[in-house]
């Protein structure tokens, strides 16, 4: 972050030292030397304080660092957003993979552990669901346009937001297709080519 070199510059062209600062700010010198070498941050009343001290605007002192918290936690969200995803699909595929060899091998059984995919499955795309809520995306270009860092300017968006209803249906219906068909290609294999 840059809040402490902030501080410090500020304090420089005043020329101030540590000491100077720290009784203008009742704290002590250890608590500039600190913030300044960003093993700690200032909380608000310090930051208020720091703002009419310096004449500059609490803006001024933390943009910077407010736009570096913002990428990290976009960071943070399209990587999650990535794993969750990936994590589901992977559920979902051993899950149309396995079932109908499972069932026709171990009959009611194979209930247990394609119950244990489903639910995994079920679990990373309500994870994947929810960040995709907190983030105010939904459909496929708003997904890829996040997943790339990026935001749809405010018509784009508008546009998008009309399509959301449609394209949820559409992928709903999608999904359940290829997962029926990609189960009985499965079980057609399993009976007629492996004798299962």
């Amino acid at each position: 972050m840059e809040l402490g070199k902030r501080i410090k510059d500020y304090r420089s062209s005043l020329n101030w030292n540590q000491d100077e600062l720290a009784e203008k700010m009742f704290v002590s010198r250890q608590t500039i030397s600190n913030w300044e070498n960003e093993k700690s941050y200032p909380d608000i009343q310090s930051l208020l304080l720091l703002s009419t001290l310096f004449d500059a605007s609490i803006d001024q002192l933390v943009k910077g660092d407010v736009e570096k918290m913002q990428k990290i936690i976009n960071e943070q969200d399209v990587n999650q957003m990535k794993f969750y995803g990936k994590a589901m699909l992977m559920c979902l595929l051993i899950l149309i993979l396995t079932f109908g060899p499972a069932y026709l091998l171990i009959g009611l059984w194979s209930l247990v552990p394609e119950g244990l995919l489903i639910i995994g499955t079920l679990y990373f795309s309500i994870k994947l669901g929810t960040l995709q809520k907190e983030n105010d995306v939904s459909t496929y270009k708003e997904i890829v346009s996040f997943m790339n860092g990026k935001t749809l300017d405010e018509a784009t968006k508008q546009q998008e937001i009309g399509k959301r209803p449609y394209q949820t249906t559409v992928v709903t219906i999608a999904s359940a297709l290829i997962a029926g068909v990609a189960s009985l290609a499965v079980v057609f294999v399993c009976k007629n080519f492996l004798g299962l």
